[in-house]
């Protein structure tokens, strides 16, 4: 661990400090000591401690008292009670009162001591690392929330762009429907990309040829009249298509993409136009 580990005793007695400063001379902790509660509390404004072991009976604050105000204040902080006084009802009151993590009676044992000090160090850290954990995933859930605002705002937008692409569509298709000339769109591989109404009834009442190859219902002339507006980007001709007699005319169409498509239109001759 990076972090300089730092533990505050507080006690009245003097000789008491002395002792614990002796107790943990080769450990590689800083103790910082108080004669008081509040002296204690003037230490914690002005540093930061791991763990703050305080004497129960003492004048002015007492230990209870004093724990109380480092739990309302420095949550974060373990507390341990060190006293000779220790009665049933002294150790619940210092457990509800100021969230104490072990009460230890004088006199105390040294390993014992130290233990204690070690396995307060480890709730300390834990308890930190569970606080950073849950202020992380407080902000990916805030995170989160934005980008799923952001999600539905655009889904929104996209919902609204295709809602009104489509009413294109639909429009571009009413206007090729309402032109007396059957017309359809051949793309790259021969499959029909469009048609109106015109060039299905061309091809017989009902019948949708979207999605067809031209194989499947023009004759080998046509479709080496197709090839002829591909090479030549325009074309026309008398046809007989499914029977009907007509003027066949085509255009090459190009988009940005360089993909190529063909457009022909069929003018019927017939007394059905």
């Amino acid at each position: 661990m990076n972090e300089e580990i730092k533990i505050l005793f507080v006690d009245d007695e003097q000789n008491v400090l002395n002792a614990i400063n002796r107790i943990f001379i080769d450990e590689d902790y800083t103790i910082v000591t108080a004669t008081s509660g509040q002296e204690g509390l003037e230490h914690l404004k002005e540093d930061t401690f791991q763990i703050v072991v305080s004497d129960y009976r003492m004048p002015g604050l007492n230990g209870i008292q004093f724990l109380r105000e480092v739990y309302n204040n420095w949550p974060e902080t373990v507390r341990i009670v060190l006293s000779g006084y220790a009665d049933v009802a002294t150790i619940v009151e210092a457990l509800n009162e100021g969230q104490i993590y072990k009460f230890i009676p004088k006199p105390w044992n040294d390993n014992d001591l130290k233990i204690t000090i070690s396995n307060a160090l480890e709730r300390y850290f834990l308890y930190k690392k569970n606080m950073e954990l849950t202020k992380e995933l407080s902000k990916k859930n805030e995170d989160l929330e934005k980008l799923n605002i952001q999600l539905n705002k655009l889904l929104e937008e996209k919902s609204a762009n295709l809602e009104f692409r489509s009413k294109i569509v639909d429009t571009y298709q009413n206007i090729l429907d309402a032109i007396p000339v059957g017309i359809v769109g051949i793309d790259s591989t021969n499959m029909i990309a469009l048609c109106n109404s015109s060039w299905t009834a061309i091809m017989g009442k009902g019948w949708c040829c979207l999605g067809e190859t031209v194989d499947n219902f023009l004759k080998e002339e046509e479709i080496y009249f197709i090839e002829k507006v591909r090479r030549e980007k325009t074309a026309k001709k008398k046809a007989v298509i499914c029977g009907i007699p007509g003027t066949l005319s085509g255009s090459l169409m190009k988009r940005d993409n360089d993909q190529e498509g063909v457009i022909l239109a069929f003018d019927r001759e017939d007394d059905l136009t």
